[in-house]
């Protein structure tokens, strides 16, 4: 039965959504798979957490939490190549182990990235005030609100009109992030090689450093692995975007695993060069290690280095905000598109070729959860950002064990090749993640960890897993209203689905 406002087309292996043919070629997708990680603020807010828990070994740690997410970043690769479909591990999941699997899937996908557009509105409006000089305003929670806001709905908006502009955007704040922390880096080595770095403590790099039998236990490298493992979160946005690149089947999957090749130089290079200049005993100082940046840069850069260096964490935040809500709004797309949920986040704008209800709509909801968490208290704020952990290993992990089932006899059949790509490497980065998944979980339970305690148990399990949790009450009600997707109706190829007329 036709829906005014669409059309039937062919359900095929990908699924023509209106959305822009051809818009990004393979250096434009790497570039969005970049930004969405946001290095500088990542590295940021991280590396001093990383060195109270492995001291020195830090490097070693921030290489190692690279082996998952390639792994999985391969899982990627080898599913879009099959299967280019913009609603991914939706779409991946659902093929691979049923229509509630898949559902799930896409929850996880849209839970994490509405959570972190929280945490990028409080950031991006505390660097904004402290970069021109009022930083008294952070306190009052009113202009915070309005200015968080406002940067969400910016990005929203850029997002809305088009992939195109915004990907052209996102070179110029990439750009920026790798200049300034490529010159931090450089400029830091080469004072500790001539004497001049912080302290008594500055110490040329050591190949020790590169030692993960030196972590002091078991418990810290673990703490340390985790930390580092969810900074490289992002990369998928390449894959979101796979029905807007100039091959769909090998361009993204490429991006992807380009992409989490050169997070991991940066973070390395830069882990390295905070650990010489600064020693281990600056880096672990709790005052100073929510952005260790504050106290690194302007010693080494002076003044105006460390404003450019302010400057870019939020530029890096900013544009991980639009980088969010382009696979969000890409997998509610896809979800809508087979019928998942309402059809109306299938509508795609007929000028600018985005899902434009579904742009909209994540701006809307992430503007509203960064309000009301943040009237609640600002500790649950900090602790839902933190919950994204568990969506983040949760859906990564489906993806690796999706490309496990969904090649499970090809991958033996045709080589070595075919088998670890499809396989053996799908296989150990679910492993490795959904480890971090139970893992993460286990240590978020206790009342100490995060900054709230809700019913005895940590904040941060309760939030995490209760969005989890919400998610599958949602989907049954859900399964109410639209039965064809759950029936597995929507999910033949020879089926036809609801897309937006041009």
């Amino acid at each position: 039965m036709a829906i005014e406002g669409f059309s039937e087309v062919d359900n095929d292996l990908e699924l023509d959504k209106g959305l822009r043919k051809g818009a990004l070629g393979l250096w434009s997708t790497v570039n969005l798979g970049l930004a969405s990680t946001a290095p500088a603020y990542s590295l940021a807010a991280t590396i001093a957490y990383v060195v109270m828990a492995v001291g020195y070994q830090a490097p070693i740690v921030m290489l190692l939490a690279f082996i998952p997410m390639w792994l999985t970043a391969v899982a990627y690769r080898e599913l879009n190549s099959v299967i280019p479909d913009c609603g991914t591990t939706f779409t991946w999941a659902a093929k691979a182990f049923g229509p509630k699997t898949g559902w799930m899937g896409g929850w996880g996908i849209a839970i994490a990235g509405i959570i972190f557009m929280t945490s990028a509105a409080e950031v991006s409006a505390n660097y904004f005030y402290s970069l021109i000089g009022l930083s008294d305003v952070t306190s009052n929670r009113l202009i915070m609100l309005v200015t968080g806001s406002v940067f969400v709905a910016i990005m929203t908006y850029i997002t809305y009109r088009g992939i195109e502009g915004a990907a052209r955007l996102q070179y110029a704040m990439v750009a920026l992030q790798i200049i300034s922390l490529g010159l931090l880096s450089v400029v830091s080595l080469v004072a500790v090689a001539r004497g001049e770095g912080l302290g008594d403590f500055s110490i040329l790099p050591q190949l020790s450093w590169f030692n993960p039998f030196e972590v002091s236990s078991w418990s810290a490298f673990v703490q340390g692995f985790l930390l580092c493992l969810f900074i490289y979160w992002g990369f998928d946005t390449t894959l979101a975007v796979n029905e807007e690149t100039d091959d769909s089947t090998t361009t993204p999957g490429r991006a992807a695993v380009l992409s989490t090749i050169f997070l991991m130089i940066i973070y390395v290079v830069v882990t390295l060069a905070a650990l010489s200049y600064l020693g281990v005993d600056e880096l672990s100082n709790p005052d100073d290690a929510d952005d260790i940046f504050a106290v690194w840069a302007e010693p080494v850069l002076g003044v105006f280095g460390a404003k450019l260096l302010a400057f870019t964490i939020l530029v890096s935040t900013v544009s991980s905000m639009m980088t969010t809500i382009l696979p969000t709004a890409r997998g509610t797309l896809a979800m809508a598109v087979y019928r998942a949920i309402p059809t109306r986040f299938a509508v795609v704008h007929p000028r600018y070729m985005t899902p434009s209800f579904s742009t909209l709509m994540m701006g809307v909801v992430s503007i509203a959860l960064f309000i009301g968490l943040s009237l609640i208290s600002s500790n649950v704020l900090q602790d839902a950002v933190a919950s994204t952990s568990l969506a983040i290993a949760f859906y990564y992990g489906l993806t690796g064990w999706a490309a496990v089932w969904f090649f499970r006899r090809q991958s033996f059949r045709n080589g070595p090749k075919e088998l670890f790509n499809k396989f053996i490497f799908p296989l150990a980065g679910a492993l490795i993640l959904t480890y971090a998944l139970f893992q993460s979980a286990y240590d978020s339970l206790n009342p100490d960890y995060g900054y709230t305690t809700i019913w005895g148990i940590g904040g941060v399990f309760v939030i995490g897993i209760g969005s989890l949790a919400l998610g599958a009450v949602l989907m049954v009600v859900t399964m109410i209203f639209m039965p064809d997707y759950f029936h597995g109706k929507t999910l033949q190829h020879d089926t036809p689905v609801l897309v937006p007329e041009e």
